[in-house]
């Protein structure tokens, strides 16, 4: 029989950790490009968390200022020109800024209008939102006013509408692990990042769950989750690990669906039909 255990949904999660919640204007030091130590003058930054501290800076500048000029942001940062383009340069790349033209003042010149930058609603995803906090609120006064009962409903509606937006693709695959991986494309398209393995079965993990904060309070969210990936997959499932109880991944087993041409002769089957060696 194969063990299962708790931890066999790995991945890998490249993380930058910075004080990145502070904006200085640093002094320029004699000597140096633009006047400054590198970037930014001061002692040296950690290897590889330097970039992402100041472009979290350059960022900052993008939300609370924005529309706002490459120039501006490179006397308020005390950054070089070139250092503050290839900042705007990478978050124009990554969808987390875009630009417009500065309006003209005065008789037209020549040469191309200033751009001026601010960020996109991606861009302002990485100083964070407040949606979990309502959506905690908004389920508290549902379980207030309607008991859980009301609560159980609603986590059986939500997930509902992602069962039913996937049902044809899941439930037409053939064999259980084809099932497996089809509710796998499915729950990724969701931007819950899973993925199948074999496992005394098969396992289910999410690498990510939106609504993990929420979850944490209202673990109806995750059961009827579950109850809906047993309704896809057409058989018995198990909740091994739930993100929003701390593990690193939601790790659901589907245990192994018996041979149909075979019989078990005290528990061992056989698939002959014979009796075992």
């Amino acid at each position: 029989m194969s063990r299962i255990t708790q931890g066999t949904c790995r991945f890998g999660l490249a993380t930058e950790i910075g004080n990145i919640n502070v904006v200085k204007k640093l002094e320029p030091v004699a000597g140096t490009e633009g006047g400054l130590t590198g970037e930014l003058a001061g002692p040296a930054p950690v290897p590889g968390h330097a970039d992402g501290r100041t472009r979290h800076g350059v960022a900052q500048l993008l939300l609370e200022q924005g529309p706002i000029t490459a120039a501006s942001i490179a006397d308020q940062l005390g950054l070089s020109g070139p250092a503050v383009r290839r900042h705007l340069d990478a978050l124009l790349a990554d969808g987390e800024a875009n630009t417009r033209d500065a309006p003209r003042r005065g008789r037209r010149g020549r040469g191309r209008p200033a751009k001026l930058y601010l960020l996109t609603e991606a861009g302002r995803a990485r100083f964070g939102h407040a949606y979990d906090d309502i959506a905690v609120a908004a389920i508290r006064f549902l379980a207030e006013h309607g008991g859980q009962r009301a609560v159980r409903a609603f986590a059986k509606a939500r997930v509902a509408g992602l069962a039913d937006r996937h049902r044809a693709a899941v439930t037409s695959a053939q064999g259980q692990k084809d099932k497996v991986h089809a509710l796998a494309v499915a729950l990724s398209r969701e931007g819950y990042a899973a993925s199948a393995r074999p496992g005394g079965g098969e396992q289910l993990c999410q690498h990510h769950c939106p609504v993990a904060h929420v979850a944490a309070e209202f673990p109806q969210l995750c059961e009827a989750e579950t109850e809906a990936f047993a309704d896809l997959l057409g058989t018995h499932v198990q909740r091994l690990a739930t993100i929003a109880r701390g593990d690193a991944a939601c790790t659901t087993h589907i245990p192994a669906q018996p041979n149909p041409d075979s019989t078990t002769v005290s528990g061992i089957p056989t698939p002959d039909g014979g009796t075992p060696a």
